[in-house]
């Protein structure tokens, strides 16, 4: 019998060390400094991964890793791929099937997000409460997407561990777009109707194929800059990878809690 693309991904993925834990995390623009964190740490390129599709994007570094957090296992995918990188739906979630496949049955999703509302500043980390798929592309097809697919549970921990250590954290909800361009004013007045609290080319579908494939799923974006319209100014990618710079620190000790307090 042949092998599916997935079982040759993790085949070759697996000669390469154990590669296995239940608590995953896909890590965005300029967020890939919590795998310093880590310890024992086994790095495979995406493009050393049969079928992988390849971050060409700057900030992110294009890594599958596993390593220990104290004791924890966790897989991380240190960068991710897109829309606008001339991806499909199927490559854009392949990732989190190849993770789902590794073991993982809770994955913690991050990206780097522009802010719709002035009071959601840069620096800023949100969690997300729910998505706008504004892509026109679905996992889910033509049937409805589910409502919420962020566990209830999870995103009750994080939002305790945020405050005692005394880390603000806004929520929200996230919306969705293709790129590469970033969004112009009109496009930024649209989603605030629709009551989005930042934007993105990202996560959507990644968020809903662990859903679909039974994973607890939980989100959060580092708001990295203002969207368009917001101020009279233009936007560059320079200005997210500096501002997910001047936050990580707060973030990876964010996330290093997460992972501890979901292993006990």
């Amino acid at each position: 019998m042949l092998e599916s693309p997935i079982q040759a991904s993790v085949k070759a993925i697996r000669q390469q060390g154990a590669f296995n834990a239940d608590i995953a995390l896909v890590l965005g623009s300029g967020l890939g400094n919590f795998v310093d964190s880590l310890t024992n740490t086994t790095r495979i390129p995406f493009a050393n991964i049969p079928g992988f599709p390849i971050s060409t994007v700057e900030g992110h570094s294009g890594e599958l890793v596993h390593g220990f957090l104290d004791d924890i296992p966790v897989l991380v995918n240190s960068g991710r791929v897109h829309f606008y990188e001339g991806y499909s739906l199927e490559q854009v979630i392949y990732p989190i099937q190849i993770l789902q496949a590794l073991g993982a049955k809770t994955i913690i999703l991050t990206n780097a997000a522009g802010s719709i509302r002035k009071a959601y500043a840069p620096g800023d980390l949100m969690l997300i409460t729910r998505f706008i798929n504004q892509t026109g592309r679905s996992v889910y097809g033509e049937a409805a997407e589910p409502e919420n697919i962020f566990n209830t549970e999870l995103s009750e921990q994080i939002v305790s561990i945020a405050s005692q250590a005394s880390i603000q954290l806004k929520t929200g909800s996230y919306a969705g777009l293709n790129g590469p361009s970033y969004e112009t004013p009109a496009e930024i007045r649209f989603l605030r109707i629709k009551n989005a609290d930042a934007v993105g080319m990202s996560t959507v579908h990644e968020g809903l194929a662990a859903f679909k494939l039974g994973l607890k799923v939980l989100g959060i974006s580092c708001l990295t800059n203002y969207a368009a319209g917001i101020l009279n100014q233009p936007l560059n990618h320079e200005e997210v990878i500096e501002t997910g710079r001047r936050v990580r620190k707060n973030f990876a000790r964010l996330l290093s809690a997460l992972v501890k307090q979901l292993a006990r």
